[in-house]
């Protein structure tokens, strides 16, 4: 019986708790990728582009959510199944549609009867063994169960069809063809296929089956002005590029010259080659595939990235250097890569080139305020240059964004100590002291 109760208490715990932790895969061209095709939808939705992230996950299945706010998923698997840019601009408008229609805000209404459901016929079920009628309270478990999830995934489908509809008119008004919405349902349902569609139970599905979305909406994207809209061929090629990179960071380096084989003298190829070789260990040949790419587009900023960030990992930062200022540049200082121009700087360890670095990492860190890894590298360049106050405060930041509540309390109080008062650096210290502390203590009594 004890055992019993353990194995059901672990069943509400999974039932509550959300998805698995999914590492994040930030990448300044994929990101600026994400935001030009996601633009017109956003606006379409009513919502605005400062507002909404579309956000890389590093899974392989093939999947996007939203989870709270304004923020899109995508999984990298989905990227590695998608044929185009258009397909990728369908599923964002789908997952705008949730946003839109307030799925989010809403789930907590639709999951809490499902909820009651579940509980109550653990309680049921738990009694009637209590009593000595174990399989009969076996039983009132297991109903209940099944009653709790129809209703749970019930409740999803019809958010699933109603987030179909409304990403189908973000289309229609972004002036955006839908051909790639229903491109990539007709891939999963060539997936559902692929598992035997007979043996599906639609009821017990998250989502309508594919077929049923396919069906519900060609006439309404099909009658939209822009259906027969040619797909954008340069934005096709971003998507490709993107594609190749992130196979190459992703999957294991043969998988990669098996899509891309050393005999493929494509920009694709070359992008993704060097990917693969610089994460396997072969700087030389990583080295020789971006030297193949910058030679076909010297001024490609992205190629200069990737050049200068496996000079800088190779342990040569002076060479590194030349690149990534140029990628800065070209990016107008985009934060992620601006922030591996500061790394590269500090790494030279000379201390002619930390102004610099301090100067780049604070642009960096000031349009890109979410980045722990441009704290960090910051408060280097400060603590090397002797700026201890500052350093404490990029500290305190890096440490407020990675959970580390307690050491951010401690480096922010360090800060204030030293920074002039009331200056707005002292008054950052101290707003990160104070939410920090009482954080802490709101911790201390939850106990």
């Amino acid at each position: 019986m004890r055992r019993l109760l353990a194995a059901m208490t672990v069943l509400i715990l999974l039932w509550v708790q959300p998805a698995r932790a999914q590492s994040i895969l930030r990448d300044a061209e994929t990101e600026s990728f994400f935001s030009d095709i996601s633009r017109p939808l956003i606006v379409a939705a009513g919502l605005s582009p400062a507002n909404v992230k579309v956000v890389l996950i590093n899974d392989d299945s093939i999947n996007a959510f939203v989870a709270g706010g304004q923020t899109v998923y995508i999984h990298s698997g989905l990227i590695e199944s998608a044929d185009n840019a258009n397909q990728v601009q369908g599923v964002i408008a789908h997952e705008l549609g949730h946003i839109a229609d307030g799925h989010v805000v809403l789930a907590d209404a639709g999951y809490r009867p499902a909820m009651g459901i579940s509980l109550l016929s653990l309680v049921l079920g738990i009694a009637a063994m209590a009593a000595g009628a174990g399989d009969a309270g076996a039983g009132i478990l297991a109903a209940g169960q099944q009653a709790a999830m129809g209703k749970a995934l019930a409740f999803t489908r019809v958010q699933e069809a109603t987030a179909d509809a409304t990403g189908a008119k973000f289309l229609r008004e972004a002036g955006i063809s839908g051909r790639g919405m229903l491109g990539f349902f007709k891939k999963l349902a060539n997936e559902e296929y692929r598992y035997g569609v007979e043996n599906i139970d639609p009821f017990a599905q998250t989502h309508p089956l594919s077929t049923q979305r396919i069906n519900t909406l060609s006439a309404d994207l099909q009658s939209s002005p822009a259906w027969g809209k040619p797909d954008d061929p340069a934005l096709d090629d971003r998507f490709r590029r993107i594609k190749a990179k992130l196979l190459g960071y992703v999957a294991p380096y043969a998988t990669t010259l098996n899509t891309y084989p050393e005999s493929d003298d494509s920009i694709y190829a070359h992008y993704a080659r060097a990917y693969a070789w610089h994460k396997a260990g072969f700087p030389d040949k990583a080295d020789a595939e971006t030297l193949a790419l910058l030679k076909a587009k010297p001024d490609d900023p992205y190629f200069l990235e990737i050049r200068g960030q496996i000079l800088l990992e190779a342990g040569k930062p002076g060479e590194a250097i030349a690149p990534l200022r140029e990628a800065t540049e070209l990016t107008r200082y985009s934060p992620l890569i601006a922030t591996t121009y500061g790394h590269a700087l500090i790494a030279t360890e000379n201390r002619a080139n930390y102004p610099e670095a301090i100067r780049v990492l604070k642009i960096a860190t000031n349009k890109d305020d979410d980045n722990p890894f441009g704290w960090y590298q910051l408060g280097t360049a400060y603590e090397l240059s002797g700026d201890s106050a500052r350093a404490s405060l990029a500290a305190a930041e890096q440490s407020s964004l990675t959970g580390q509540t307690a050491r951010a309390v401690m480096a922010a109080r360090a800060a204030m100590v030293a920074l002039p008062p009331q200056s707005s650096e002292w008054i950052r210290a101290q707003d990160i002291a104070m939410t920090g502390q009482n954080a802490l203590d709101d911790k201390k009594r939850r106990k």
